[in-house]
């Protein structure tokens, strides 16, 4: 695959996540981002939670694990690289196909009474991703490094690592709940950030 059709695939990837955590919202009229979750717009009774998911979020990680499986390929041969955006692939490429299926149940349960199969494997699938996908990045980063032209890639790499771990921290241990969306958004920006600025590396084609 060509570093262009890489760079559009990734784009498109963190596109379509984008427009339906924006555009889930608008099933509501109370619904606050500060402090409510992007799951909660596609839980199991949503209005539009299904179309969400099956043409927003689902076709998103496909998306988003195809870009991974190619990416590590257009930089230098690296094994660092390599296993991060592996990393990258299972556990935000795969995880957001895997929520596209598994929905939460309504309001996403954050209490888990009598949570469902549907609600349980949602919930581990997302704490998999915050935990993994920093990690993964920062490793991309590491990679990187033993490269003087990514060097700048490299940087970008661990600024968004570390500041999705520190909002990962204040969201896994439930400080200030009333944003805890916007504490989530935060670290998905960062993803996206990531994915985007690697997009644009791939584009222009430099191998070293």
């Amino acid at each position: 695959m060509n570093h262009k059709s890489v760079f559009w695939i990734g784009i498109l990837g963190v596109t379509f996540f984008v427009v339906a955590s924006i555009l889930g919202g608008f099933q509501f009229g109370n619904y606050n981002p500060i402090s409510q979750y992007i799951s909660e717009t596609m839980a199991v009774d949503t209005p539009y939670g299904k179309a969400l998911r099956f043409f927003g979020y689902i076709p998103s990680g496909i998306l988003l694990t195809l870009f991974s499986f190619e990416a590590f390929k257009k930089f230098p041969k690296s094994s660092l690289t390599k296993i991060g955006f592996l990393g990258l692939a299972v556990f935000y490429g795969i995880a957001t196909i895997v929520v596209g299926i598994f929905p939460c149940d309504t309001g996403c349960n954050k209490e888990l009474i009598d949570p469902s199969m549907s609600q349980l494997i949602h919930n581990l699938t997302g704490l998999l991703t915050y935990l993994f996908v920093p990690i993964s990045i920062i490793t991309i980063g590491f990679g990187l490094r033993q490269t003087k032209a990514f060097d700048g890639l490299s940087k970008i790499a661990f600024l968004c690592g570390l500041i999705s771990i520190v909002f990962v921290g204040v969201l896994v241990f439930d400080a200030l709940p009333q944003y805890a969306g916007l504490f989530q958004r935060i670290i998905e920006v960062t993803f996206i950030i990531w994915v985007i600025a690697s997009a644009m590396r791939i584009k222009k084609g430099h191998q070293s």
